[in-house]
């Protein structure tokens, strides 16, 4: 009886754990923590970007001056950012996980294309 018992036991077991749904092992790229390199193209200046571990970002060329600075986070697979310096409202640009030393083509949802390159983690600070 207890073997019957422990037969139907597991075999509900192997039931159950074919039927879940199996865990995505692709990681989910996430915008915070980073910093980035690329050529504004608005200002068409080297600039650098970071975005703090809070979702703020500051956008400096790398000569120093403050280009801008807002919130960013991530919304279906994209970065979004909103500047507090303009008021061009939220602007979202296509992702995927990039390696430091690594580019990606990206686009915005106004479809103006960019090619940026991750670097090391460097915290920004607003200018005084």
């Amino acid at each position: 009886m207890r073997l019957t018992i422990c037969a139907i036991a597991l075999a509900s077991l192997v039931g159950a754990s074919t039927a879940l749904p199996a865990k995505s092992t692709e990681a989910k790229f996430q915008i915070n923590e980073t910093s980035w390199t690329y050529v504004d193209p608005g200002k068409k200046v080297k600039a650098i970007e970071s975005v703090d571990a809070n979702g703020n970002y500051i956008e400096n060329a790398v000569s120093g001056k403050h280009i801008d600075h807002g919130t960013a986070v991530m919304k279906d697979g994209k970065a979004c950012f909103t500047s507090a310096m303009t008021k061009e409202g939220e602007v979202c640009w296509s992702t995927h996980p990039t390696k430091i030393g690594h580019s990606m083509r990206t686009t915005s949802d106004k479809g103006m294309k960019l090619t940026v390159t991750r670097v090391a983690y460097k915290p920004l600070s607003m200018p005084k």
